[in-house]
């Protein structure tokens, strides 16, 4: 038996009428349940019962033993930092469209809910990077990211040109559109379309994937997870390139500095229903598989 939750914070998009809908449902539904239920930020939201309290997200540690994240996987991500820094784990209810990371179906189903509530649910680590900006006159952190950083070109039209190491051993000099960084998680996100490979997310491993390289041989790459990946903008006064953590801008780098990414000392552990399986999840949001074969079962 796992720990069971009597303190709840609620996160969403509450400008997302289907994620309101859902957070009206939940406020009612797990005060049946013996849990005491917080909406984390100051937006106001109408139509919750007056026991529901509102926490800053600073002060999630101290009053919170569970962040359920209502919407899409955008929001999953949004709420996925504060849980790390927070140290609390995250659970994630879809109502978005892709669903990866988010995997209860809807706020409406109360069963799986009242299960993990009792204590009856699966949970894993899921690693995240940092990010830092390093300039001649410091170090700016950029912040966390569990899908991936990403590097990309401010100029339309034109190629970006950098160069990237690791463990402070070349790599290559490319050129392009721009850089992904990404984890496991992020794997099937920005990465998985730019040709990169679906990494397990339980692997501690990293991928290093160009956005539209001009060289057809300039491949995606995965190294460990305890090494650190550095990009600098090749030689070029009037470049400057965009530096975002989790499609949040998080900062820009020209040609006198470089981004230096590796994984971060914190970790978020995410929350699943029992019968959470991570290859099911790729079969229905990838389309594999859709044909009249059934799986044979092993003897």
């Amino acid at each position: 038996m796992l720990t069971k939750f009597t303190s709840i914070a609620l996160m969403g998009n509450l400008s997302d009428r289907r994620v309101t809908e859902s957070i009206r449902f939940l406020a009612a539904h797990l005060p049946t349940r013996g849990a005491c239920v917080l909406l984390a930020g100051d937006t106001l939201i109408e139509g919750l019962p007056d026991s529901v309290e509102r926490v800053a997200l600073n002060d999630l540690a101290q009053r919170v033993e569970l962040i359920i994240a209502v919407g899409g996987d955008g929001s999953m991500l949004h709420a996925a930092r504060a849980a790390a820094a927070a140290n609390i784990p995250l659970l994630g209810i879809n109502r978005g469209r892709l669903g990866f990371l988010a995997d209860v179906p809807s706020g409406e189903h109360p069963e799986p809910l009242d299960e993990l509530l009792a204590g009856d649910y699966i949970s894993e680590e899921r690693m995240l990077l940092k990010a830092e900006i390093c300039t001649a006159d410091g170090t700016i952190d950029c912040g966390l990211a569990l899908n991936d950083v990403v590097i990309k070109r401010l100029d339309t039209g034109r190629m970006l040109e950098f160069q990237t190491s690791v463990d402070g051993r070349f790599v290559n000099t490319h050129g392009g559109d721009g850089f992904i960084v990404a984890t496991p998680t992020g794997s099937t996100a920005y990465a998985l379309s730019c040709g990169g490979p679906i990494v397990a997310p339980g692997l501690d491993a990293i991928v290093l994937a160009p956005i539209c390289p001009h060289t057809l041989s300039d491949r995606p790459i995965v190294i460990p997870a305890t090494s650190v990946t550095e990009i600098c903008i090749v030689d070029a006064p009037a470049d400057h390139a965009e530096v975002s953590c989790d499609c949040e801008v998080a900062g820009q780098i020209g040609a006198e500095a470089r981004l230096r990414v590796a994984a971060a000392e914190q970790r978020v552990n995410l929350i699943h229903p029992t019968g959470y399986d991570y290859y099911e999840i790729l079969r229905s949001k990838l389309n594999w598989g859709r044909g009249n074969r059934t799986p044979r079962t092993s003897t």
